[in-house]
């Protein structure tokens, strides 16, 4: 039995995400994230699922030339009398070329049509996985200047210092929110390779989830600071 990931448990994860960070931090930055994320999550079975889908189009122009090429092979050959005749040799000798020629030329036609196919819908594919990588970047940078060292009354600050406003809860709440959500981007490109067979998107594909791991994996350092101020919440 395979076992694959559900796309609308993603969904369902987004859905909840989004509804926790929009009431803890209403109108915020991070909340507008959090509908991009959803969206993508809405979307991500849709969109790659209609990627794998061959086209239609390219196929039947691949199957056509495809029999023009065996019905042109069948007419040249057609036209040759073998008899023993040097005449009849020569002739058949010119169909074999013309046959050769025409083998080649169309063989070449339906192989850059296959490859076309490919590289279309490689091109789709890769878009998706960038679209990934770049919200995973934005989610990153709502949360660099949420530095848990400066919590305390006596942090220091400067003139060019960001206004921090949150209390320890809040910015724990503010990183976890963060992790969650790359972790569900994460999830999204495994939705990905689970519709799409193409080495290069694959690799894309596990480049995006080592990016939302190892970015996730920086936020849990900062909560990690945080955890002997701060009580888990909702």
């Amino acid at each position: 039995m395979r076992i694959a990931l559900e796309p609308k448990f993603i969904i369902e994860t987004a859905e909840r995400l989004k509804r926790r960070v929009a009431e803890r931090f209403p109108g915020s930055g991070l909340s507008r994230v959090a509908d991009s994320v959803l969206e993508i999550a809405r979307e991500a079975d849709a969109r790659s699922s209609e990627i794998a889908k061959p086209l239609i189009p390219l196929r039947v122009a691949a199957w056509l030339l495809g029999m023009v090429l065996a019905l042109g092979i069948g007419a040249a050959f057609m036209k040759v009398r073998v008899v023993g005749s040097i005449g009849n040799i020569a002739e058949l000798l010119q169909g074999a070329d013309a046959a050769v020629n025409l083998v080649l030329l169309l063989g070449a036609a339906i192989v850059s049509v296959t490859k076309l196919e490919k590289a279309l819908r490689r091109k789709k594919a890769l878009e998706l996985v960038h679209e990934l990588k770049s919200l995973a970047h934005v989610v990153d940078m709502h949360q660099l200047t949420k530095d848990p060292e400066t919590v305390s009354d006596d942090a220091p600050r400067t003139e060019s210092s960001p206004t921090r406003t949150m209390t320890p809860f809040e910015l724990g709440r503010y990183l976890d929110y963060s992790s969650e959500m790359l972790s569900v981007l994460g999830k999204i490109a495994a939705i990905y390779a689970q519709r799409i067979d193409d080495p290069v998107v694959l690799e894309a594909i596990d480049g995006a989830e080592d990016l939302t791991t190892g970015l996730s994996r920086k936020i849990w350092q900062k909560i990690a600071i945080l955890s002997e101020h701060v009580k888990p919440g909702r």
